[in-house]
């Protein structure tokens, strides 16, 4: 069973300043709550017990964020506000499952991920990036299902436009295994258009098997001098390790550029 998750914040942000000169993007409201709040709900909600969230120095406003308790009892004292103490409530929540590690120079998703290995208990693990929301259905807990059917890694994937493969982890398809799901033959990182195998796209979700820290270990720099997390699945992959694409069904939303968030907070508030 999976119970453990990871979410790497450490990234800059760029594509939303400026903006993100003063908040970090995971805690700009969508619909009046921090996008951070939709990925931790999505996984309590598929049954994960710990959450390591990947920090800089620079995003230390995100621990501050669940840390502010005398704050909230000093209000509620005063204030009597039901709407602050359920708020207090939820942060609490929040607060019993995460923790923290630290990644102060931003070298990629890989790298990210090698910064918990400590920490993970079992053979398989929940790594979620924060740019990607899905809503309507459960992409995590859907993934997990798949995991206990198939015994393997499983990606979330979705159908891009040829034209902008380049900002993906492109999949081959090596054979399907129903609707859903299929075998993943080899994954390319951000290929140009010519060289992409498909138009399927690796999407923020991943269950991950612990081997990877030992790619990772020994991982070289890739594309724009950042470790990418695509390139040692790739060599799990070469290893005969079994990966799964999963075509979700929930509704993808794209937060990480300016364009995208405010269509998001538009899409979420009619949901």
């Amino acid at each position: 069973m999976i119970k453990q998750a990871i979410i790497p914040l450490a990234g800059l942000g760029t594509r939303l300043l400026p903006l993100t000169t003063v908040i970090p993007k995971e805690l700009l409201p969508i619909n009046g709550k921090p996008g951070l709040e939709y990925i931790l709900d999505e996984c309590i909600e598929a049954g994960i017990k710990e959450v390591i969230l990947i920090i800089s120095n620079k995003k230390k406003m995100i621990r501050s964020y669940f840390q502010n308790d005398l704050f909230y009892k000093k209000i509620i004292k005063e204030k009597k506000d039901k709407r602050i103490s359920n708020e207090y409530k939820k942060i609490l929540k929040y607060k019993k499952i995460i923790k923290f590690v630290y990644q102060n120079k931003p070298l990629g998703t890989g790298d990210a991920v090698l910064k918990t290995k400590k920490f993970i208990k079992d053979n398989f693990f929940l790594m979620l990036l924060p740019d990607d929301l899905i809503i309507r259905n459960n992409c995590s807990k859907e993934m997990i299902s798949v995991h206990k059917k198939y015994k393997s890694s499983v990606m979330a994937s979705m159908n891009v436009d040829k034209k902008t493969v380049s900002r993906w982890g492109i999949f081959k398809i090596r054979k399907k295994l129903n609707n859903s799901n299929f075998l993943i033959d080899n994954v390319i990182e951000k290929p140009s258009v010519k060289k992409a195998p498909s138009n399927k796209a690796v999407i923020g979700r991943y269950i991950l098997p612990k081997e990877i820290f030992k790619k990772l270990n020994k991982q070289k720099k890739g594309k724009g001098g950042e470790i990418h997390i695509t390139d040692a699945i790739q060599k799990l992959i070469l290893d005969k390790k079994k990966f799964i694409g999963h075509n979700f069904a929930g509704k993808y939303l794209d937060c990480g550029t300016m364009n995208g968030y405010i269509k998001s907070t538009i899409r979420i508030s009619k949901k």
